[in-house]
């Protein structure tokens, strides 16, 4: 009988790291994201990873680096369609390979207010004919 271990909650700053690089690396493989994570990449790694960590640490950890919740700086989050309930899929399979617990629901549900703020956002920015 396979004897399995509990998952740990999203509790330190390297729980975060975790989550955010393994969620970029299967995002870059991933045949319908690769290549919006390839385009991230041409930014500047890591500041894209710098950005990613900072945003969840607050997030989801309540560290304030700054006044007011940060926006990361670069997203490679599709803008709609698809590609958004994929991402959001590879989010929430990421966090349930990695963590369990509330911190990790609160991941998952922030994902969802992410792209919800994002998706209206982009909305507001599309030119009107």
């Amino acid at each position: 009988m396979k004897t399995t271990i509990p998952l740990a909650d999203i509790q330190t700053e390297g729980d975060i790291k975790t989550l955010v690089d393994t969620l970029c690396h299967k995002a870059t493989n991933d045949t319908l994201l690769g290549p919006r994570y390839g385009a991230a990449a041409r930014i500047h790694w890591p500041h894209y990873l710098t950005s990613q960590y900072r945003y969840w640490s607050t997030t989801l950890l309540g560290k304030q680096e700054e006044e007011g919740e940060p926006v990361p700086s670069q997203l490679a989050i599709p803008a709609g369609g698809p590609h958004i309930d994929h991402w959001l899929n590879l989010f929430s399979s990421t966090v349930e390979e990695c963590f369990a617990g509330s911190k990790a629901e609160e991941a998952k549900n922030l994902a969802r207010q992410l792209v919800g703020r994002l998706q209206a956002t982009r909305s507001r920015e599309l030119p009107v004919d």
